[in-house]
């Protein structure tokens, strides 16, 4: 009979019983940062923390690729959609996400020609039905979707597809925890991001684990899955440990998905440094083109275009604490009044997948209970 991968992770009572093996067996405070922002929504769509011990904490971290993108970058695809004859397209969220001035969204209400793309290959068709159009990707996410934005690459070369160009995003999960943990972060413990973990394999958290001595428990989405992964973390302590451990095996291996990693590596190259939003530089931290692909980089056929310059977040906007772990969203001046979903000032709240969007969402029976 075949396991049910999704029903069977929400069992009330599996979640049950693993809340009350949590309970016996935590002997101390432990600060807990869940990478992802999927993790994020599914601690508070399901009320975990109220199922655990006061001695867990979770901190969110920055999990969210559209979270973290800088005002400046949103602005050079602003930028990029108001040349003439373009068409720029991006993924999901990243369309309302606002930049300096405005959003893609807004721009295109006045009238200019941006999409929203289901996959990145979708692209090919838009190339295809407009020929007179250049086609600019606006490609984001973290080693997760990296891989379908170097497979299109690949197809338009081998295609000789002459008016589609690149504006690549894609940010890497290593080294924002390195820079996190490097200001002396109060986390001891992390839930590792499981779809990266897909591509990249397990493996790439044991220098982290190695460094800071923290744990890393690689986590599934569902309920079922956090809970496990924290009764690991919970263990790893009791016992001395300090590894990777691999919760999310029906999915994740050690050493990922091979053919993505040289696919990746074959057109892509890492940037000396990124700005993030909310956590500012760090190097080694994204992807570009690689050189000999100058053609097809947007970011090198419009440079005269892009001005570069670095663009601060709203002044009362707290959410380089929250991504850090110093704060939570119930911390901020601004959450829920000047700032809310529909008119988002701080990178956590910019995206579904936020922390603020998610206390935001699912969060007011913990802010009563605080209160």
């Amino acid at each position: 009979m075949p396991i049910d991968l999704i029903d069977s992770f929400k069992n009330p009572e599996h979640i049950k019983a693993l809340s009350l093996q949590i309970k016996k067996e935590a002997k101390e405070k432990l600060n807990i940062m869940e990478i992802c922002g999927g993790h994020t929504h599914t601690i508070m769509k399901y009320g975990l923390t109220q199922l655990l011990p006061e001695c867990i904490n979770f901190v969110h971290g920055p999990g969210c690729p559209v979270c973290i993108m800088p005002k400046e970058r949103i602005d050079e695809a602003i930028e990029l959609a108001k040349q003439p004859n373009v068409i720029l397209v991006t993924l999901g969220d990243m369309i309302r996400v606002p930049g300096s001035k405005t959003s893609l969204q807004n721009l295109r209400a006045d009238g200019y020609d941006i999409r929203a793309l289901y996959s990145p290959l979708d692209t090919l068709k838009i190339a295809k039905e407009n020929p007179n159009k250049t086609v600019i990707f606006f490609a984001i996410g973290f080693e997760t979707t990296t891989p379908m934005s170097a497979v299109l690459v690949e197809k338009v070369i081998q295609g000789n597809i002459k008016n589609v160009l690149f504006h690549i995003n894609h940010v890497l999960v290593p080294p924002p925890i390195h820079a996190i943990m490097s200001e002396g972060a109060d986390i001891n413990a992390f839930l590792g991001p499981s779809h990266v973990s897909v591509v990249t394999g397990y493996d790439i958290f044991t220098p982290i684990t190695q460094k800071y001595k923290t744990p890393i428990v690689v986590s599934g989405f569902e309920p079922s899955d956090v809970m496990e992964s924290v009764l690991r973390v919970v263990r790893e302590f009791n016992e001395g440990r300090c590894e990777v451990e691999n919760e999310y095996s029906r999915v994740v291996s050690k050493e990922g998905n091979i053919k993505a990693q040289r696919l990746i590596e074959t057109y892509f190259d890492i940037r000396d440094s990124f700005r993030w939003r909310g956590l500012g530089d760090i190097p080694k931290s994204a992807l570009k083109m690689r050189s000999s692909f100058s053609d097809l980089d947007a970011e090198v056929v419009f440079a005269s275009k892009l001005s570069k310059k670095p663009i601060n977040d709203h002044k009362l906007c707290i959410c380089a604490d929250i991504l850090k772990g110093r704060a939570k969203p119930f911390d901020c001046k601004v959450f829920a009044k000047a700032c809310t979903p529909k008119n988002p000032i701080g990178s956590c709240m910019v995206s579904s997948e936020g922390a603020c969007a998610a206390y935001f969402k699912y969060g007011k029976f913990l802010r009563n209970e605080s209160e």
